[in-house]
């Protein structure tokens, strides 16, 4: 597991009125993170090697409803594992005495996936479950309204709803008032600088009372020079 900051401060996102581009604010201070591997976009390999960070990641996703129930269940499985070693020392690291587990949720409205497209968080909650001083809060963030995927959007791929812009979660999510007073640990599947969707969730839990996050990703995409 590796550490990383999150800085908060201005940054440029896509304006949904005027679809250019314009800097604001997503996250308001600077975050402790975590994630486990460096995850390498567009690794043919990587992606079809069981256990792999970029494996798990896009079999999980099962984007087309195309993944076997074997493969499935394996991918779960190889993320419980680095979850369960991964979250103790994280708790152990901040020294806190519990943290409640939230996820970020998928672009589209949760009604809008079937069971075999929310494996990440399924994945989350078993490995909550048989941790100690963990609290599952992985219904605490819920999309009701749809964005746009940014990873699959200059594919075409994007759907339906509004790139990353300050206060996107807040407008698309439901945010349990469960999350008041209490320290976060924001999970993600994969982080991206400039992306800005975890920092605005971050920023979101902030506003409705979190006394502190901490954000973790499975993936931490690697950036590119060229």
């Amino acid at each position: 597991m590796k550490t990383f900051t999150i800085n908060g401060g201005p940054s440029w996102y896509t304006n949904t009125e005027t679809n250019a581009p314009q800097q604001g604010i997503f996250l308001r201070r600077q975050i402790q993170a975590y994630y486990h591997e460096d995850y390498h976009s567009g690794d043919a390999t990587q992606r079809t090697t069981v256990g792999t960070v970029e494996n798990i990641i896009t079999t999980l996703k099962n984007q087309f409803k195309d993944k076997s129930k074997e493969v499935l269940v394996q991918a779960g499985k190889n993320m419980i594992d680095i979850l369960n070693k991964d979250l103790p020392q994280i708790l152990r690291t901040t020294g806190l005495e519990e943290l409640v587990v939230c996820a970020i949720p998928r672009s589209k409205a949760k009604n809008s996936y079937i069971p075999a497209q929310l494996l990440f968080k399924k994945a989350i909650e078993a490995s909550v479950k048989n941790l100690d001083k963990f609290i599952d809060g992985t219904d605490y963030i819920i999309r009701h309204t749809d964005t746009r995927t940014t990873h699959m959007d200059k594919s075409g791929y994007g759907g339906d709803g509004n790139l990353p812009y300050p206060g996107i979660t807040k407008d698309t999510c439901t945010i349990s008032d469960k999350v008041r007073g209490k320290d976060i640990l924001l999970i993600d599947d994969l982080y991206t600088t400039s992306v800005n969707i975890d920092e605005d969730a971050i920023q979101a839990l902030f506003d409705n009372g979190a006394r502190s996050v901490i954000f973790y990703s499975l993936g931490k995409t690697i950036r590119r020079t060229q």
